[in-house]
């Protein structure tokens, strides 16, 4: 919240002036680009590992043979 110069009543601030007002960078693309570091963690660590697994969508998928 933020007075405003003219009327000097209280109004909300949009998103664009908290930014300029603390310098916070953009939390999409902070988020944007830690998915991606992590992303790239994993694929550098291994095909055996678990973790490696879930990026890549090959978990809980099991292959069974039924006998009829």
């Amino acid at each position: 919240m933020d007075r405003d110069e003219v009327t000097g009543e209280w109004r909300r601030l949009h998103n664009e002036e908290i930014n300029d007002l603390y310098s916070s960078p953009n939390i999409v693309r902070v988020i944007k680009s830690r998915r991606m570091g992590w992303a790239g963690h994993v694929a550098r660590i291994g095909e055996e590992r678990g973790v490696y697994r879930v990026l890549v969508g090959e978990i809980g998928v099991k292959e069974t043979t039924r006998e009829t």
